[in-house]
């Protein structure tokens, strides 16, 4: 079975998108949501991902 990167429809708070980055990565959502606020991604980047990254 192939892993494909999408936003999750389960696992979300705002679009999903850290959450798909974690199940495609195996790792805690709450670990990649961490890494996203500590890295600074910022709120318009985050909305441009959610924009470009397939719905699961």
């Amino acid at each position: 079975m192939e892993k494909k990167l999408h936003r999750s429809k389960t696992d979300k708070w705002i679009a999903g998108v850290c959450g798909g980055v974690a199940e495609y990565l195996g790792i805690s959502s709450g670990l990649v949501r961490f890494l996203t606020v500590i890295s600074g991604i910022g709120i318009i980047a985050y909305l441009v991902i959610a924009l470009i990254m397939p719905e699961e």
